[in-house]
């Protein structure tokens, strides 16, 4: 169930707008977040209304679709896709991806996906995790020959992006960014410092939704030095967090924590509903 009816009036429309998109469970927790970047800096919600920011299209809370008690991993990215297309609002799915596999007889990966730095190189660690690719060769000619299995009618393997997605939100993972905008006259830093008193709020809440499921404790993942700069939030220290380099380092591929956490997971195969 989703709400489509709420409008908060000492809001901007367009975060009105957003705010219509996400799972109900989110929306009292979104607005105290908002209230709080209001008490923090009354300006700064104007200051993004009055230029122009990524994502578009009412998506800046689009990673709010998961319920808040299924919530079971947080994987933090820096900030948005710089571009239209590919600013999703969910962290690391590019929204210009479609198909992951390329359909030349001697292609890898997709064109789409090669161009998408970070969502190619986490593609091919959880490759490597699931034993799908050596770690010790992962460049385009090694691909030729997953791309081929992956194709195949019975590989059991995903072959979009959306199925991608559909697996991590499955296996409980809210797909966060540190900054849920992207400006292009503004560093990424500085608006992730602007989002900290809304996210201290949604870290919060989850510490109050967490154990939930199986018994156990939300984990996050922090990845590059944008998302370790949420380690100053105090809520931060209610979970055990994993820290990584960001998904453009080539060395992200070879991660052996990344590699260990994923492994179980198996987020390159086809998976049923829960």
């Amino acid at each position: 169930m989703r709400n489509r009816q709420a409008t908060v009036p000492q809001f901007p429309d367009v975060i009105q707008k957003a705010l219509k998109s996400v799972h109900i469970s989110w929306l009292p927790v979104l607005i105290d977040g908002l209230n709080a970047m209001y008490v923090a800096d009354p300006t700064y919600l104007d200051s993004l209304i009055d230029g122009h920011f990524l994502p578009e299209n009412g998506r800046m809370f689009a990673a709010f679709s998961i319920p808040i008690n299924q919530v079971r991993y947080v994987l933090i990215g820096e900030g948005p896709y710089p571009r239209a297309a590919s600013a999703t609002g969910v962290s690391f799915m590019d929204g210009a991806v479609n198909e992951l596999w390329s359909n030349e007889t001697h292609g890898g990966l997709s064109k789409k996906v090669n161009r998408a730095t970070s969502l190619r190189n986490f593609i091919k660690m959880l490759l490597v995790a699931d034993g799908l690719l050596d770690v010790n060769n992962t460049t385009n000619s090694a691909m030729i020959s997953v791309s081929s299995f992956a194709r195949q009618a019975d590989s059991g393997l995903i072959k979009s992006l959306s199925e991608l997605q559909s697996n991590l939100i499955l296996h409980g993972f809210l797909l966060l960014n540190a900054t849920l905008v992207y400006r292009l006259e503004v560093a990424p830093r500085r608006d992730a410092k602007a989002w900290q008193p809304f996210l201290q709020v949604i870290f919060s809440a989850l510490n109050d939704h967490q154990k939930t499921i199986d018994g156990k404790s939300v984990i996050l993942l922090l990845w590059g030095k944008v998302a370790e700069l949420l380690k100053q939030i105090p809520a931060i220290d209610y979970f055990s967090s994993i820290l990584a380099e960001h998904p453009y380092n080539l060395s992200f591929i070879a991660n052996k924590a990344m590699q260990s956490f994923f492994s179980p997971l198996h987020l390159m195969r086809k998976q049923k509903k829960r």
